[in-house]
């Protein structure tokens, strides 16, 4: 019986979303994206993207995230979670090249969002290229 009670928890754990970020209070909350068509997102998402333009990120991860100097963040965000994105994106790699964006007000406010575009390429959800909002006409 004790067995059994156990088994809807397990299932309720199992639902949950995969990825999940820090907020500054220390709370876990999901790491989502909403695409329809391939090239329309939420506006947290389209701020990632926003975000990816501004740092001129494509320098080294390719325009399509596919790597070039950088790795391909295709294939690093099938398993590089969260708090691994912010350690390296608030760290640097800098004997591989990768600068630290600690002092970017703009990387500091969205770094979620960023890590859920490229969660959403590297989904195959999110197609290359330019976004727009999901309820833009």
């Amino acid at each position: 019986m004790k067995g059994r009670s156990l088994l809807p928890l397990a299932i309720a754990l199992f639902a949950l979303p995969a990825s999940y970020a820090q907020t500054d209070g220390g709370q876990i909350k999901p790491v989502s994206y909403k695409v329809v068509d391939g090239n329309k997102v939420d506006s947290n998402t389209l701020q990632g993207w926003k975000t990816w333009r501004a740092l001129a990120c494509e320098r080294c991860h390719g325009a399509k995230q596919e790597g070039m100097v950088g790795p391909s963040l295709i294939d690093a965000l099938k398993t590089l979670d969260p708090k691994e994105f912010h350690r390296t994106v608030f760290g640097g790699r800098v004997d591989k090249g990768m600068p630290d964006f600690s002092s970017s007000t703009m990387m500091q406010k969205n770094w979620e969002n960023l890590y859920a575009y490229l969660k959403g390429r590297s989904d195959g959800k999110i197609n290359p290229g330019d976004l727009q909002a999901i309820d833009a006409k």
